[in-house]
């Protein structure tokens, strides 16, 4: 996510069963310019536990994202090309969804990166090499058309021949461009999609993955899935799930949780004390995890005026303290009521 999947967040999701943590979008050609993008962008464990992570590239030069993918291969699992994002600065500098009408473009930057992994000792060779140490990944994530024909020739022309695939797997955020988020995902072009490519590239969802028990199709994944789920799509070929929006919320979410849990909160201030961030990202992300999530559960660990509470703290010390405070009483039994604590 932007700005937010930071090294601390990305340490706490992974605790809770997150497979795969992706950073924040990295501008490629910066990043390769710049030594403070690269220490500011990219914070790697080197005495904790490394969560699996996919680097996240804003690119649009062959050139500058194989030069990139080199410089942060022997600290990640993968990288990964956004051709997702569809904030209108990234779409003017051809960048991010603007990409999905740039499909041979897309095609020369992910072939470019692999060969340049595979010179310097990185290969991913298929599934061959899906259990080498060294083979790091080369994915893409997109959006949809509204004419889903555009979107086979993007992947086509992006996945290559069968025998020789130019990427590892393919994250799908079924909306378009222009889509809102307020708009839910469109589940029968997911369908549609990973029946017909689902076969040959793992696919991975990406959009209004807010509840494990509240996901707008039925698939094998999920745990006690009926064949038929009251008219939902049927997604047998999907490979995984990828959420942003609840996981902030709830960074439990993939353990089962339906809000999030004042552990999950915990190993995040521990995480943050190990791997600081800026106070005021430190500040949004409690914010978020203590009010309510985005599934049906709806419950939070703070009650409205204690969050807005929570917004005056100024620094570490003080959020420490507030929460310390907040988590004791409820130890207590000690609920925050209309008059104050009762």
């Amino acid at each position: 996510m932007v700005r937010y999947s930071k090294l601390a967040f990305r340490q706490t999701v992974h605790a809770y069963g997150t497979d795969l943590c992706w950073t924040p979008m990295i501008l490629a050609k910066e990043f390769n310019r710049n030594s403070f993008a690269r220490d500011s962008d990219l914070t790697i464990s080197t005495n904790q536990p490394q969560p699996p992570t996919i680097v996240q590239f804003g690119a649009n030069s062959p050139l500058e994202l194989a030069r990139a993918s080199s410089l942060v291969a022997p600290s990640v699992s993968g990288v990964d090309l956004n051709c997702g994002c569809p904030q209108s600065w990234a779409c003017a500098e051809t960048l991010g969804a603007a990409l999905m009408e740039k499909r041979e473009l897309v095609r020369d930057m992910v072939t470019e990166t692999r060969e340049k992994l595979r010179q310097d000792g990185w290969a991913m060779g298929k599934d061959r090499d899906k259990d080498n140490p060294a083979g790091r990944s080369v994915s893409v994530k997109i959006r949809v058309h509204h004419d889903l024909r555009k979107t086979m020739d993007f992947i086509d022309t992006v996945l290559g021949h069968d025998q020789d695939r130019h990427i590892d797997f393919l994250t799908i955020h079924p909306r378009t461009r222009n889509t809102p988020s307020s708009i839910p995902i469109n589940p029968e072009a997911l369908e549609i999609l990973t029946s017909k490519y689902g076969d040959r590239v793992p696919i991975l969802l990406s959009g209004d993955v807010f509840a494990m028990d509240a996901l707008p199709f039925a698939s094998p994944l999920l745990p006690n899935t009926e064949s038929t789920d009251g008219g939902k799509p049927i997604l047998p070929k999907l490979a995984g799930l990828m959420s942003a929006r609840a996981i902030l919320a709830n960074p439990a979410l993939y353990a089962g949780y339906g809000a999030c849990p004042w552990e999950a909160v915990e190993t995040f201030m521990i995480n943050a004390a190990r791997a600081p961030l800026p106070f005021k990202l430190t500040l949004h992300h409690v914010t978020q995890m203590c009010a309510p999530g985005m599934g049906p559960n709806k419950s939070s660990l703070l009650a409205k005026k204690e969050r807005a509470a929570l917004m005056e703290c100024a620094n570490m010390c003080d959020l420490i303290d507030f929460l310390d405070e907040k988590r004791g009483l409820r130890r207590e039994g000690i609920e925050y009521g209309r008059n104050g604590y009762t």
